[in-house]
């Protein structure tokens, strides 16, 4: 039985944390060597965009503009006084 209470116990879990997250980036690259191997020989295209780019892209181009949600000036404490909307 493990007492997470006691210092023993808390560097326990500590180690667990450590051990898992070095197992997660030992599978990250093992994964990322794949893909780059994958685009290499061209068999890779990545996933399909799920919006639109030109959907974006004026998304993106209104947001520059300062057309927000409140108004044309894009300060939210002239246009938005209770800030809940921004």
């Amino acid at each position: 039985m493990l007492i997470v209470t006691s210092t023993a116990g808390t560097a326990f879990l500590d180690m667990l944390g450590v051990f898992s997250e070095f197992e997660t980036n030992l599978r990250r690259e093992r994964q990322m060597e794949g893909v780059a191997r994958a685009k290499a020989l061209g068999k890779y295209e990545g996933c399909k965009p799920s919006v639109p780019v030109e959907e974006v892209r004026e998304l993106r181009a209104q947001k520059n503009g300062g057309d927000g949600y409140c108004g044309s000036s894009g300060n939210i404490e002239d246009e938005c006084p209770q800030g809940d909307q921004w």
